[in-house]
């Protein structure tokens, strides 16, 4: 009996040891689930205020770049008038606008034409003017024309390039050389001609095209070009044996190229850039640089005095002056002189002989300007007529 009692009490405790156990373990397994149920609660809360806050970082840095990016549209619904020496320049000025958000409205017009009209109407015909012989420009800060404006930017140019006080600037330069039809000569039995000298020999009588100085900035650079290689005495008596073979002056820049290519005339007297020598290769035509000299004229730049939008054309010029634009200008110029006025930018090789360039003094190219032309004038009579 006793032993069957310890038994029934062995088994009894066995039994509630082991019922104890597995509910301990059943226990253990769910604080186990629970404790792990709140710490992949807590992750997940984790990841929730990450995501958040990586969305709030992301969107205060899309507010940070339109913030950036309205700085930048300064001249946001404004233009800037442009007078220029050609449309070439369109992508130019539309890359301006895509930086700063100011329209740009063209007027297209000679150096010449510029001035003259500009005293005529007696304000400001646009903001800013953009390409032309550095004579104009100089003429016209003579007469109280231009505005004065110094700049980080502009400190890049050298001194030669640019007015000391800051009235104008240089862009590149352009050089003067001549435009040969071989055809029309080969088939009058005549020699291209290699110096000035050559032009002044009466058999190319009637084969020569020249655009009227008084108008074209280039043409203004070759006369002054000539007076500066000769001196004056020899450099006049040059020019009027070659006004002898000159039978009328045109009053559009690009004539002398135009009508040469055309079969026109035989020789024209052009500013050398990558468009001669295409026209030469397109047309049979040879580009030459004389021999003897090679005028050249800086181009310039500069803004109208109490123009309407002076802020914007000074942002301009900084921009002009910029590596980007200075390369842009470089490739629509098609001219290897842009490296003169800022170093280190990309350019053409059109074979430019520099130690041929004329030793010229720049300082007369304006106070001259008009003793010169009314010499020109006189020498050329009815055949330089500007209406």
């Amino acid at each position: 009996m006793k032993s069957n009692f310890i038994s029934k009490i062995s088994l009894a405790t066995a039994m509630l040891l082991t019922f104890t156990a597995c509910g301990s373990q059943q226990n253990a397994e769910e604080a186990s689930t629970n404790d792990t149920s709140v710490e992949q609660k807590a992750n997940e809360k984790t990841e929730e205020v990450v995501d958040d806050t990586a969305k709030e970082e992301e969107e205060t840095s899309k507010e940070d770049e339109k913030e950036v990016a309205n700085e930048d549209q300064v001249f946001e619904g404004r233009t800037l008038n442009v007078v220029a020496t050609s449309d070439s320049y369109v992508p130019l000025f539309e890359e301006f606008t895509k930086e700063t958000g100011a329209d740009v409205e063209f007027l297209s017009m000679s150096s010449g034409e510029v001035i003259s009209r500009t005293k005529a109407e007696g304000k400001a015909m646009a903001d800013l003017w953009f390409g032309g012989g550095l004579d104009a420009f100089m003429a016209a800060k003579d007469d109280g024309l231009l505005e004065e404006y110094n700049s980080d930017m502009t400190y890049k140019i050298p001194e030669e390039y640019k007015d000391v006080y800051g009235y104008y600037f240089s862009k590149g330069l352009t050089v003067v050389g001549f435009l040969v039809n071989d055809a029309i000569l080969e088939e009058k039995g005549l020699q291209v001609p290699k110096t000035w000298k050559d032009l002044a020999d009466p058999k190319y009588k009637g084969e020569i095209i020249m655009s009227n100085p008084a108008i074209s900035g280039t043409n203004y650079a070759a006369l002054k070009g000539l007076l500066d290689l000769y001196g004056e005495e020899e450099g006049w008596e040059l020019f009027e044996k070659i006004n002898d073979n000159i039978d009328f002056y045109s009053k559009r820049g690009k004539d002398p190229q135009e009508k040469t290519a055309q079969g026109e005339f035989a020789i024209g007297i052009i500013p050398v850039d990558q468009k001669a020598f295409d026209a030469a290769e397109d047309y049979g035509l040879t580009v030459i640089y004389p021999e003897d000299g090679i005028p050249w004229v800086p181009e310039g730049v500069a803004i109208f005095k109490d123009s309407e939008n002076t802020d914007i054309a000074k942002a301009f010029i900084d921009f002009m002056l910029s590596e980007k634009a200075q390369n842009m200008i470089a490739e629509i110029d098609g001219k290897d002189t842009n490296q003169l006025i800022i170093p280190d930018i990309k350019g053409l090789d059109l074979g430019l002989p520099k130690d041929k360039l004329i030793d010229e003094d720049l300082s007369t190219f304006g106070s001259q300007r008009e003793e010169i032309l009314n010499k020109f004038k006189e020498i050329a009579g009815d055949k330089a007529s500007e209406e």
